[in-house]
């Protein structure tokens, strides 16, 4: 039973991680990209009204079960027969870790500023994205989407280590 446990989070671990892998990384080479072309207008309306889409259960729970199922996987791996997995899954949850200090403390707060700026209808929409650091955001998605996928790599690493182990 145990092992279903240790193996349920750890292929929960890998599915969460791969998922966000590919969101920040969409972000990174064609979300932003394709927005950074447009006008302050449709680049403010955009940004905002995906902001407020992604705010959604299922994401929430994606980003938040990477971290979750990370640890966890990675506390079930503190026996003698699992300790070559367990260095990979820390290196994945502290990666992971870092992914979540920097968008609670860059992006989300850029995200913020820019959905509090108003209605693209009525505001300065100029004023509003260079106010929101288009640039920063950018930069520390860059940082999220090469940890995030170095995250991913680990915990695939370490499925292939608890194949071994459990064959």
């Amino acid at each position: 039973m145990f092992e279903l446990f240790r193996g349920g989070a750890l292929i929960l671990a890998v599915l969460a991680t791969g998922i966000m892998a590919g969101i920040f990384m969409l972000y990174s080479h064609t979300v932003m990209p394709g927005l950074g072309r447009t006008d302050d207008k449709t680049f403010v309306a955009g940004f905002q009204a995906m902001d407020r889409a992604i705010l959604n259960p299922l994401f929430l729970s994606t980003f938040v079960g990477a971290l979750v199922f990370t640890g966890l996987a990675a506390a079930l791996s503190f026996g003698s027969a699992s300790r070559s997995m367990l260095p990979w899954l820390v290196v994945a949850f502290l990666l992971y870790l870092a992914i979540v200090i920097i968008t609670g403390r860059i992006n989300v707060p850029l995200n913020d500023a820019l959905k509090a700026a108003g209605d693209p209808n009525t505001i300065d929409v100029t004023a509003a994205r260079e106010h929101f650091n288009e640039a920063l955001w950018i930069r520390w998605n860059h940082v999220r989407s090469v940890a995030c996928f170095l995250a991913f790599a680990c915990l695939t690493w370490a499925t292939v280590l608890y194949g071994r182990i459990t064959a």
